[in-house]
């Protein structure tokens, strides 16, 4: 049976430095935290002028602000986004949210959410580029360091928003970087609290777990950690989340069923899921696959290729963050194998042959090259002024007061979440109404006067936008193609709300 062995770096048998080099020693030692700072900048460039120009959402910045929110106030993590009196643990199993609450308590804005983001994507840099640094030199570490933190799924992230992963992304870092180490305890340590950051999480523990048990020959250790895995995210699903859900279920239970096809049709097709697999290797110019630690990305990407919803399994949103840091972290483990030559009787060598006639000179040119490629890829801060429109959408928002209740749209939600009790337009109770259960009551409506398409179609939106005035509500200020509507009373005390045939969205 074939065996994977890490082999030991390079750096361990280096003869001690001079005296006169502590100082260079000691400005290398800084060049991770420059690295961390830069790439911390550039996630906040990217993140913190989309909240100020209206482009974040309800679904799910907005969700997620009143999640927090919640723990501030020493509440469960009750999102009225989500529907009246809905538990974020009965949608994702995500208490580690909780760590957000003390800061979020200094400053209640969603852009906290942003910023704390961008600072956790900063900070993964740090292991990634230390490991970096100790194998390749400096340079090369800060090319590297900079190409990971300037990957495409990482500044999808920030572009979507904030979601509970940015907390998986640096214990995924540390995690991957102490496999390639040997350090095969801390791997664990840093990967366990994986389960408490979302249910799907498990499966990247357990892939951790299988490489302790298979690199690091430690059985008994690997062991237990892939039946924590295994039976934590069993015990999420099956009983904790349901417990938590308002109908009793897993609602995402579906994408995990077997419809009675092909397994390996579903499994691989189409080709669209080749695709993002091009993107992820493309990112290391494929280096990933010089090391077993890529063996990490198989879960879960099996577990998001086998969902039928292409979400799941494209190149866009939040999916890909996790993977990051294997991938970088397995590439820096590819080139010191390149140059060290341990994989040359190994079977993994076979596999991945291919790549073996790249040799030792490419080594200083693949992180360079791994570089331009994200620089290629990145997007550009939009750091100018909001357009007057922007400014007029705020003024008009202004007018309604902090605690109100709110109907939202979308993308006027994360505006208000930090003041207000606010639910996703048209899914309201009329004030004084029995209204489709789960739906909150809300004595303001603020809406877009252009429909935006979510949750409902346009027809839907305009339709209920129409109706508010007939109900009770009346219009107190517009601006920006904005309105804001308040209620003032039934006008026709027999009308009922008349949105019965809309139906709440997942996120």
């Amino acid at each position: 049976m074939t065996t994977f062995q890490l082999t030991p770096h390079p750096t361990s048998n280096r003869p001690a430095a001079p005296a006169r080099s502590a100082r260079p020693v000691r400005a290398g030692r800084l060049i991770p935290w420059l690295v961390v700072v830069a790439v911390t900048l550039f996630q906040l460039a990217l993140a913190v002028p989309r909240q100020w120009r209206l482009q974040t959402a309800g679904f799910d910045l907005g969700i997620f602000e009143q999640v927090v929110r919640a723990y501030a106030g020493l509440h469960a993590p009750v999102t009225t986004l989500k529907g009246t009196g809905y538990s974020q643990l009965g949608d994702h199993f995500s208490p580690l949210l909780a760590v957000l609450a003390p800061i979020y308590r200094v400053f209640p804005t969603a852009t906290t959410l942003l910023v704390v983001q961008a600072l956790l994507l900063g900070l993964s840099v740090l292991p990634v580029t230390a490991l970096a640094l100790e194998v390749l030199g400096r340079r090369r570490a800060v090319a590297v360091g900079l190409a990971y933190g300037l990957s495409w799924g990482l500044w999808q992230l920030d572009q979507f928003d904030f979601h509970e992963v940015a907390l998986a992304v640096p214990l995924v870092a540390w995690s991957v970087a102490a496999l390639a180490r040997g350090r095969w305890r801390a791997a664990v340590c840093w990967g366990l609290p994986l389960l408490l950051v979302k249910e799907d999480q498990g499966l990247v523990l357990a892939g951790i777990g299988a490489l302790v048990f298979l690199l690091g020959r430690r059985r008994l250790l690997g062991t237990l950690t892939v039946a924590v895995a295994v039976l934590g995210t069993a015990l999420i699903v099956l009983v904790l989340i349901p417990a938590a859900n308002p109908h009793g279920v897993y609602d995402y239970a579906a994408n995990g069923r077997w419809d009675g096809g092909n397994p390996i049709t579903r499994l691989l097709l189409p080709m669209d899921k080749w695709h993002t697999v091009a993107l992820l290797l493309g990112c290391t110019l494929f280096l990933a696959l010089r090391s077993p630690l890529s063996l990490l990305l198989v879960l879960p990407m099996v577990g998001r290729f086998w969902t039928p919803a292409p979400i799941y399994w494209s190149a866009s949103q939040q999916y890909n963050a996790v993977l990051m840091p294997i991938l970088f972290v397995a590439m820096v483990d590819g080139l010191r194998r390149l140059r060290v030559g341990g994989l040359r009787r190994t079977g993994w060598a076979r596999w991945t042959g291919w790549t073996g006639w790249i040799g030792a000179r490419l080594v200083s040119l693949v992180p360079a090259a791994a570089l331009a490629l994200a620089l290629l890829n990145a997007p550009v801060p939009d750091l100018s002024r909001p357009a007057p429109v922007v400014a007029a959408v705020h003024q008009t928002l202004a007018v309604i007061p902090d605690g109100a209740a709110v109907a939202a749209s979308n993308n006027l939600a994360p505006q208000l979440t930090g003041r207000c009790t606010v639910s996703l337009f048209p899914y309201l109770t009329y004030p004084g109404q029995q209204g489709p259960i789960g739906r909150p009551v809300a004595d303001w409506v603020a809406v877009f006067d252009r429909p935006q398409g979510f949750p409902t179609s346009p027809a839907q939106e305009l339709d209920a936008i129409a109706q508010l005035t007939r109900v009770g509500y009346r219009s107190v200020a517009r601006g920006g193609g904005v309105t804001v509507y308040h209620w003032v009373g039934a006008a026709s005390p027999g009308l009922s709300p008349g949105l019965g045939q809309f139906s709440a969205g997942q996120s």
